[in-house]
């Protein structure tokens, strides 16, 4: 099992054997949850992640990679040099930490000398690393194959004069319960932070392309989540019955992949 980003999250609780539990925990997110998870750095990244990974850690308990029962690794980006970084050895928490310290967003991780951040910036989808690790056959997940489309709506419809509320006036608004409405989301344009995520999705798509292109998985699973932003967690059971949809999608060729 080999995971980059939130893919390195879920793989984790699945090569732990807690994904049942993990789904259910997620599962019963709100909004506001989310929110009270956020610990606001000003540093290396806007959120520290300290709170969202300590429940991470109730959720998954402090593992090692040695004590998973499968061959398993993470993918993260070495800050100074711009290199692809695998995981396998050490913290699982730690690892996952790595690899989903988004730029920007969370604060890069120590580790062994060297600042790493998300590993969708150079493996969104670790087919190669698989192989590396023995894989005579890989079932990927690639949740960018239609993530971009978000922002789709703003062609042409934008007001004159919109003014896209910061950031800060979002979380404000948020932390005083006041609700955004639907239709006043679509109204407005994308904040600065949710310019600079959909630059980085828009990045992780091309990169994902080009690197499958030259070694592509045998079979793979395409979840559609156009509509999802980067801190959805509220919405995992969304998102979840999206990925069985893909799945279900995809069993014809898993089924012939297994005859052969």
């Amino acid at each position: 099992m080999c995971g980059t980003s939130i893919g390195a999250l879920v793989g984790a609780a699945y090569a732990a054997g807690d994904l049942e539990r993990f789904a259910h925990w997620v599962r019963g997110l709100d909004r506001r949850d989310v929110l009270r998870l956020m610990d606001v750095a000003w540093g290396g990244g806007l959120i520290r992640g300290r709170r969202l990974f300590d429940l991470f850690s109730a959720q998954i308990g402090e593992r090692d990679f040695e004590s998973l029962g499968m061959p398993c690794g993470m993918v993260a980006t070495d800050l100074a040099t711009g290199r692809e970084i695998w995981l396998r050895d050490g913290s699982l928490l730690e690892a996952v930490r790595a690899s989903l310290a988004m730029p920007g967003l969370f604060t890069p991780v120590e580790r062994n000398g060297m600042l790493l951040v998300d590993g969708g910036l150079v493996n969104p989808v670790p087919v190669s690393m698989c192989r590396a690790l023995g894989a005579e056959m890989v079932i990927a997940v690639d949740l960018g194959w239609a993530k971009l489309g978000r922002f789709r709506h703003h062609r042409g419809e934008a007001p004159q004069g919109l003014r896209a509320p910061s950031w800060l006036d979002r979380l404000t608004r948020m932390v005083r319960r006041e609700e955004v409405s639907e239709a006043e989301q679509r109204r407005n344009a994308p904040s600065i932070v949710e310019a600079i995520l959909t630059g980085i999705d828009i990045m992780q798509v091309r990169v994902a392309r080009s690197r499958l292109a030259g070694d592509p998985a045998e079979v793979m699973v395409t979840p559609m989540l156009p509509d999802f932003a980067t801190m959805d967690f509220h919405r995992a059971g969304e998102a979840i019955e999206e990925g069985r949809a893909a799945v279900g999608r995809a069993v014809p060729m898993l089924e012939r992949m297994m005859e052969t």
